[in-house]
């Protein structure tokens, strides 16, 4: 009988050719959020020195629900090479509207509604965009995997009035989309300027919404899921984006990428993402990650 691997925290890979930005992630702003791995969690001390020596000089990092702003925006003030990028997630939209998540039987709220109104809570996103450590609006946008009417009229809401805050401070957007493409691509083609940097994190898209964001100029950021064998799709999508228009990103704690999928996600195994990029795209390792980082500061500025 075959013994199941124990889930370990990622060896570390060899460093990439060149500096990358790892331009989603979600670094933890206490101790309770890191992963236990072979009963062992991973400093942030430590993961983001080993981010550095792999190469991946700069990381956003999201910050999607109110009691995290502050901590996030202090976390990366004490960290060189953080910034943030700040949002109400779509989920959070529908709790802040009075809309509680329902549980996966779809009967019983898995939540309670969040007290602070949704136009309080945006308020609050709004209140911070001018400091210079956040340097993108997001994660936000529309996720129908469990949620309601009621949640999604309030996620909708929440997205555009997103857009119209990232506008105003001339920040890029960054997306979440999960099991609703037509919709998010409707409000875009409602709200978004033209000339409006919009970021599709964790791009699930097929090579057909790859193409209509290539119209659009808008970028699409690859995640580990790149790496599944069963995500041909992505890999399509990937071929057909102009090569300026892709990113790169770990959403750690999640979606590891091949070979350490099931283990916990953190900034340094972004390479082997990087890695599977230069393949598919048929360049070398230094050309690839020059690609991405000249992309990442045209989207977010250098630091």
């Amino acid at each position: 009988m075959s013994r199941r691997k124990p889930r370990t925290w990622p060896d570390e890979p060899a460093p990439l050719a060149a500096p990358v930005m790892d331009n989603h992630t979600h670094l933890p702003v206490h101790e309770g959020e890191i992963p236990r791995a072979d009963g062992v969690r991973l400093g942030l001390d430590e993961q983001i020195r080993r981010a550095r020596a792999a190469g991946v000089v700069a990381q956003v990092s999201s910050a999607c629900e109110l009691p995290d702003f502050d901590p996030m925006i202090a976390l990366a003030r004490a960290h060189e090479g953080v910034r943030v990028a700040l949002a109400i997630h779509p989920n959070e939209a529908a709790l802040h509207a009075g809309c509680a998540d329902p549980s996966p039987d779809g009967l019983t709220p898995r939540i309670e509604e969040h007290h602070v109104p949704l136009d309080e809570a945006l308020a609050e996103v709004e209140r911070r965009l001018d400091d210079p450590m956040v340097v993108a609006v997001g994660e936000t946008g529309l996720d129908f995997y469990r949620t309601g009417e009621a949640g999604r009229d309030a996620q909708a809401e929440s997205f555009r009035a997103h857009l119209r805050l990232a506008e105003r401070a001339g920040l890029p957007l960054q997306i979440h989309d999960r099991d609703a493409h037509a919709e998010t691509l409707g409000v875009l083609d409602e709200e978004a300027a033209d000339d409006q940097p919009i970021v599709f994190h964790c791009y699930s898209g097929d090579a057909q919404m790859a193409e209509r964001l290539a119209r659009r100029g808008w970028y699409a950021s690859f995640s580990g899921t790149l790496t599944y064998p069963a995500n041909e799709d992505l890999r399509r999508a990937l071929a057909v984006l102009p090569r300026d228009l892709v990113l790169v990103e770990t959403d750690a704690p999640y979606l590891t990428p091949v070979p350490h999928r099931g283990s916990p996600n953190s900034s340094y195994v972004m390479a082997h993402t990087v890695r599977v990029i230069a393949d598919l795209w048929g360049v070398d390792e230094a050309e690839a990650c020059e690609t991405l980082m000249a992309t990442s500061r045209r989207v977010y500025g250098s630091w």
